[in-house]
Parts: C-alpha cells; sequence; structure tokens
C-alpha cells in the first residue's frame, strides 16, 4: 500500500497518541483476526453503483463507497457509529464530525458549526430541506437520524447558502421489514434527572412489502442548573474615576418535549413512490434564577448603574408544531426519473418573563414581557434527473418556498405600558419568500476522470410591518459551482487515491429577525412608562434594532483535496479550502437621532454591511483500523482530525480580527473496541477547541476560554436484540469563561464571566421487540 509522505506521518503520529486509549469505530466494523468472512463490498469497484451515488446515496452504499463516489466533496456518516455514544441531542452528536465545532457549554449542545463559523454560515438541511422556522434541532432526537452527509462545498441541489459547508441530516424512512425499537434512558448531570423514551416501529401493510409505514415517538425532561460568577472593571473617560462591579448568578430550568414523526409509503416499483410524513412536536418549560452585585465605589445616586443591586428573573415558554409534508417520485422515459415534494408547517411559541430589581429590600424597577409567535411556512420542490449520452447525469429543478412571522408583544414596566412600544406598536409580522431555480451536470471521462457543474438562481424577498412602518428587501443571487474528481488508477487493487477541486460561489442571506424593524430598549436607560425616551443612553448600554436594508453576504470559494482509501476500509484526507467573502456583516454601535421611540439622541446597535473578510484553512482526517499501521496492536478503529483555521476582516486592527468566533484550530480524536471474549464494546473520544480571541470592530473584543471535552461509552449486549449502554459526556469538566472588552467614547469596560460545567452520565436500555 503506497502513502504520501505527509498522509504517512499525520497517520503514524495519530496512532501512537491513541495507542494507549480507545478509539473510535468506524464502517465496516472491526473484526477479530481469526475471522475469516470476505472484505465487504465496499472494496470491489461497482461502477453503475459510483454513478447513481453522485446525486442520491444508496441505501445499500457504504458510507465510505458513497464518499469516494461523488464527484462534489461529501462525508457520510450512518447511524451505527451516529448511534455509538447515545448523546441526547443532535448538536452533541455533531461535535464527533470532521470539521464540526459546536458553541456553547460543555454537554449541552449548542449551535453547530463548520470550519469553526458561528452565525449562520453554515446551512442546517433535514431531508434535503431547510428546518421550519420554530423549530430547532434540540426538539429532533437522534435516534430519528439515519444518516447525516456533510459537504464542504455547495452544490446546485442542496442549495449555495453554504459559505462554511451543508450538513444533511437524513431521516429515518420506511423499510419493507419489521422494525420495532424501543429505548429507555436515564441521564443526570449536577443531581439533575433526565429521563427520556424512545419507540420506533417499521412494517409493511401488505404482502409484496409495496406498502411500509415508519413511526417514531419521542419523550423526554431536561433539567438543568447554572451557577456562576463576574466581574466588570470600568474606566470613566470622563471623570476619571473607576469602578468595579462583582457579582454572582445562579438558575434553574426544567423542560419537557414530546415529538411524533411518521412516516406512510407507497412503492408500487423500483421508480415510483408515494409518501406522506406527518410530524408533530410540543413542548414546555420554565425557570427562575437570580443575581446579585456588589459595586466599588458605591455609585452616585444618578448614575444607571446605582439603580439596585440585586435582581430576580421567573420565565416560561410553551411551544407547539407540526406539519404535513408528501414526496411523489415517477419514472419518466426510459431511465429519468421527476422527485416532487411538498411540505406545510406550523409553529407556535409563547415565552414570558418578568425582571424585578431590588435596592436593599426595596423593589425599584418591575418589568414583565409576554410575547406570542406564531410560525407559518410551506414549501414546493421538483427534481428533473435525467442520463443523458457519454456518461452525462442530467439535474434540474425548482423550489420556492413561504414563511411569515407574526408577533404579538405586551410589555410593561412599573405596572405602565412600555413606552417605546406605544408609538412602534406591539405587533410584528414579517416574512420571506424564496425561489430558486438551478440545473447540474455530473457526467464521466473514462473510468479516472468526473467532473460537476452547476448553476443555481435564487430570489429572496422579505417584508416587515408594525403599525405604521413597512419595510422591505428583494436580493437575487446567481451562483456557478464547478467540481473535478480524479482517481490515480482505475483498478481499486492497484491503489484508490484520488484528488478532488471546487471552485464554487456560494451566499449567506440575512436572518429575517436581523432585518425586521422591531426595536429594545437599554433597561438601564429606560423610557418612562407610557412616554417615549427623553435621555440619551450610553455606548455600552445601547439599545437594539433591525436593519432592513441588509444585503446577501457573497462568497468566492475554492476547495481542493487529496484522500487515500485504505484496503481495510478507512481514510486518510488533507483539504485545502479559501473563501473571499464580500458585504460581511456585524452588529456595529452608533449614535442615531430621529427615532421613533425617542426624542433624544440614542445609541443604537444594528447590522450593517461593513466590507469585506478573507477564511482559510487545512483539514486532516485519518479512519483507520490500528493494526494497518503498528504490529500486533488491537483492531482498534480510529477516528481523528484536525483543522487549522485563519480569517481576517478588512477594516478591523488585527491581529485577532477573525471571522465569526472563527478558532485556530480544533481537533478531535477518538476510537473503539469491540472484545472477542466478550459482548462488550468500549469507546472513547477527545474534542479540543483553544481559547479564541475576537476582534468584532474596532470597540469590542472578546476572549473565549479552550472547550475540551472528554466523551466515553460502554455498551454489553445480552442478544442480538438487547444491550445495554453506560455513557458519559465531559468526563473532566472544567470551569468555562467569557471575556469582553469595549472601548466606548465614554467608558472602557473590561468584563469576565465564569461557570461551570458538569459530568452527563446517562445510563440507556435498548431492545428490539
Amino acid at each position: 500500500m503506497h502513502l504520501s509522505p505527509a498522509l504517512t506521518a499525520l497517520v503514524l503520529s495519530l496512532a501512537l497518541v491513541v495507542a494507549p486509549a480507545g478509539a473510535q469505530e468506524q464502517q465496516p466494523p472491526a473484526k477479530p483476526a481469526d475471522d475469516k468472512t470476505p472484505p465487504p463490498a465496499a472494496d470491489k469497484p461497482d461502477t453503475k453503483a459510483q454513478k447513481l451515488d453522485r446525486v442520491d446515496v444508496s441505501g445499500s452504499a457504504s458510507d465510505e463507497q458513497a464518499r469516494r463516489a461523488s464527484t462534489a466533496a461529501k462525508i457520510v456518516i450512518g447511524r451505527e457509529e451516529l448511534m455509538r455514544y447515545g448523546d441526547s441531542s443532535i448538536s452533541e452528536l455533531m461535535k464527533r464530525l470532521p470539521g464540526v465545532t459546536t458553541g456553547g457549554v460543555a454537554g449541552r449542545g449548542g449551535d453547530i458549526r463548520m470550519r469553526g463559523l458561528a452565525g449562520g454560515y453554515t446551512q442546517i438541511l433535514v431531508n434535503g430541506e431547510r428546518m421550519p422556522p420554530g423549530m430547532s434541532l434540540e426538539t429532533l432526537p437522534p435516534e430519528q437520524v439515519e444518516r447525516i452527509e456533510v459537504l464542504r462545498a455547495p452544490t446546485a441541489e442542496f442549495g449555495a447558502q453554504a459559505i462554511a459547508g451543508t450538513i444533511n441530516i437524513v431521516l429515518r424512512q420506511a423499510p419493507p421489514k419489521r422494525v420495532n425499537e424501543l429505548r429507555l434512558g436515564l441521564a443526570s448531570e449536577n443531581g439533575n434527572l433526565r429521563p427520556s423514551f424512545s419507540w420506533s416501529r417499521n412494517d409493511k401493510l401488505d404482502d409484496q412489502g409495496k406498502s411500509t409505514y415508519n413511526l417514531t415517538l419521542n419523550a423526554q425532561q431536561s433539567d438543568f442548573s447554572n451557577e456562576g460568577r463576574s466581574r466588570s472593571d470600568i474606566h470613566d473617560l470622563r471623570t476619571g474615576q473607576d469602578s468595579l462591579i462583582v457579582g454572582s448568578n445562579g438558575n434553574e430550568n426544567h423542560n419537557r418535549s414530546l415529538n411524533l414523526n411518521g412516516r406512510l409509503q407507497w412503492k408500487p416499483s423500483n421508480r415510483e413512490l408515494l409518501a406522506i410524513m406527518p410530524f408533530l412536536s410540543a413542548g414546555s418549560g420554565r425557570g427562575q434564577g437570580g443575581y446579585e452585585r456588589e459595586i466599588s465605589p458605591a455609585p452616585l445616586p444618578d448614575d444607571p448603574l446605582a439603580r439596585f443591586d440585586r435582581s430576580s428573573n421567573r420565565f416560561h415558554h410553551r411551544f407547539t408544531g407540526g406539519g404535513l409534508s408528501g414526496q411523489w417520485h415517477t419514472g419518466i422515459g426510459k431511465e429519468g426519473k421527476l422527485e416532487s415534494s411538498a411540505m406545510l408547517g406550523r409553529f407556535s411559541n409563547r415565552f414570558g418573563n418578568r425582571i424585578q430589581e431590588f435596592k436593599g429590600t426595596q423593589l425599584v424597577h418591575d418589568r414583565e414581557d409576554e410575547s406570542t409567535s406564531r410560525n407559518g411556512n410551506w414549501s414546493l420542490r421538483s427534481k428533473l434527473s435525467q442520463p443523458l449520452l457519454d456518461e452525462h447525469s442530467f439535474v434540474a429543478g425548482i423550489e420556492a418556498e413561504g414563511r411569515r412571522l407574526r408577533q404579538q408583544r405586551q410589555c410593561l414596566e412599573d405596572g405602565l405600558p412600555c413606552g417605546y412600544l406605544l408609538d412602534f406598536g406591539d405587533q410584528v409580522d414579517a416574512g420571506s419568500r424564496r425561489i430558486a431555480v438551478y440545473a447540474q451536470d455530473d457526467w464521466s471521462v473514462g473510468k479516472q476522470w468526473s467532473f460537476y457543474a452547476g448553476l443555481r438562481w435564487e430570489a429572496i424577498t422579505t417584508d416587515s410591518r408594525a403599525k405604521d412602518h413597512l419595510v422591505g428587501n428583494t436580493s437575487r443571487v446567481l451562483t456557478p459551482l464547478f467540481h473535478a474528481l480524479y482517481k490515480f488508477s482505475d483498478d481499486p487493487k492497484k491503489g484508490r487515491d484520488q484528488i478532488r477541486l471546487s471552485l464554487t460561489r456560494s451566499y449567506r442571506a440575512p436572518e429575517l429577525n436581523d432585518m425586521i424593524a422591531r426595536r429594545y430598549v437599554n433597561s438601564l436607560y429606560p423610557c418612562p412608562g407610557g412616554q417615549r425616551c427623553q435621555q440619551t443612553n450610553e455606548f455600552i448600554y445601547a439599545d437594539y434594532d433591525g436593519n432592513p436594508q441588509l444585503r446577501p453576504e457573497l462568497a468566492t470559494g475554492l476547495d481542493l483535496a487529496y484522500e487515500q482509501y485504505l484496503s481495510k476500509g478507512g481514510v486518510l484526507s488533507a483539504n485545502l479550502f479559501v473563501r473571499r467573502i464580500s458585504n460581511l456583516v456585524r452588529r456595529l454601535t452608533e449614535q442615531e437621532t430621529g427615532l421613533e421611540w425617542s426624542d433624544a439622541p440614542r445609541w443604537v446597535s444594528r447590522p450593517r454591511n461593513i466590507g469585506s473578510a478573507t477564511s482559510s484553512g487545512l483539514e486532516l482526517e485519518a479512519k483507520f483500523r490500528l493494526d494497518q499501521f503498528l504490529d500486533n496492536a488491537l483492531p482498534i478503529n480510529v477516528r481523528s482530525n484536525l483543522s487549522l483555521y485563519k480569517s481576517s476582516v478588512a477594516g478591523i486592527p488585527g491581529p485577532h480580527n477573525r471571522l465569526a468566533q472563527q478558532p485556530r484550530f480544533t481537533a478531535n480524536l477518538g476510537g473503539d473496541y469491540r472484545l472477542k471474549s466478550l459482548p462488550l464494546s468500549l469507546g472513547a473520544s477527545l474534542n479540543y477547541t483553544p481559547v479564541t480571541t475576537l476582534q468584532s470592530t474596532r470597540e469590542a473584543a472578546t476572549r473565549t476560554s479552550k472547550k475540551q471535552v472528554l466523551d466515553g461509552y460502554a455498551s454489553w449486549s445480552f442478544d442480538a436484540n438487547t444491550a445495554l449502554r453506560l455513557s458519559a459526556t465531559n468526563l473532566a469538566p472544567q470551569d468555562f469563561s467569557n471575556d469582553s472588552f469595549t472601548a466606548a467614547p465614554e467608558k472602557t469596560v473590561s468584563a469576565q464571566n465564569w461557570g461551570r460545567t458538569y459530568t452527563v452520565w446517562t445510563l440507556r436500555l435498548e431492545m428490539k421487540l
């Protein structure tokens, strides 16, 4: 087996690191040394299967086979590998995927990021479609996931709103066989118990297996508590006075959720399919918290900081939602196929919050907020696939989508209506409409070259209405896309090395919440009850507003990758990428006059297009069995990846003018081992993100502490139908900190916030009934 020098060095270094520890199992599963069964089908060339897999991954194809055959760079992670650690959320599950990280506190998931980029640079799809508004990945149980596809460069079919990349979550379908699975789990974190229940049933409705169904029910309770400390050093540039604020806080949260998904499918032939998929989701939560602070020296009576020294907070929320989607596939001509889908959904969310501030024992400020949001959405899609002469696979499609947000808010300050809402109104009606058309061609030249060319056009229209204020915005984006794949040998026995090249155009559309005209007044400089604001606030205590004139961020991208597929399963890869972004969006704070809610000038923070940025990086991945490289080593299946990132934003002073909270690097190392003498599987993984310092604007910088998460699991199989799994997330909990520094016209503020993390233990019984 031939290895390039760079990849050989990477593999050996990772192998030496992981040798003493457990490691991550890969596809196909490890076999005992004395197992004489033939190698998996993935080792045999199948030109026909590879050709089809460029568009759709066949359920019978292995993960590596689908990855190797796709002209556009795509990593496929199957159900067995996804379910191994018993994660309670999709975001926790994803942190072990190559090039994927999560924000938030260790052990509790968070926003999903590719290439370290936060803030909407990663496109998240469910079954190839964007998630309905009001629905989050936290409401989607991991048990409902069949596989996850990670696309590092955009394609015309999946959409170009993917500057960092695309993650497509494919849910379980209804196979023509009976499956009846039950999972009972109990997790514990810092004394809080989290029971969960999951039941999934697949079956056929006729003897021929043409009619099948799938039903999945999931219920869980999630209780958690937090403790934190804070310190703020403030220097007043006007008076020269220094102030110190030391605070402590804590809160408790209690959440419940219920999710139901179904699929009824009729497949009269291999080229025809009709499916109906309903889904329902409901949940509720409540919580309370408190905050205490000490200020030295004591502020003057007219200083806003003197208003209170402790506060209490109570909140509650409830959400319900559901929808219905359908698919229809039919053959066109001899080899063509037409795939159409439609979806209709509706979600509602009610949130209430009450904050009371005290000076000693006296109540000095009482604010109540109640908001009700209703999200509606619809989508229509149709795609025509047609094989052409000379190994061409042509695909063309059209998509239409509409979203609507209606939000009503009630706000009381000290028993009176919030003044700034009198002029602005307490209702918001906002929406977006999107239409897209695309075409792509995937073809081969001989057995070693494959090419992909695509073109996608999208138009997005948004509008926002609040009382007498009506704003709107329309943007149009044209994205050409090109991918190329070269295999060094047409015979897998002589080598399975290949190289990829992608030249793409992608974009990031502004978030609806950033564009709608919805204002929030800072509580330290409030408007008097029933009146407009009469006083000027400070830079560090700015009001918040949207910007309906935002333009999409546009990115030109280059990806170059080298991959080597190992004879016993596994892959070594190195991927280089560059993105050049224009119309970059950042939230800036500026003083504005003539505001609808204030007679006095106010500092307002709103998103704006500020200029350009560049992001680049090198992504290394090694997935292999340890005994392929070390003699007499255990057959531990190892998975590791290291990603190095660099980015800069024009117009913001360096050296930390990075893009969207992107760290300098991220690393994952993990593995699995299945014992021969016992029905026991063991595994562990380590995820590491270093300290990240970010200069977000000329005035503000942030610093996030390192994130080091060690996970492990042990699974005991009683028989082919029953297993007990013990897993632990964040085995070595560490305190975290989030620091910020602001150089405002009036003051400089250095703030530090500390919090604790905890180990999450989960025991789960898995049964096939």
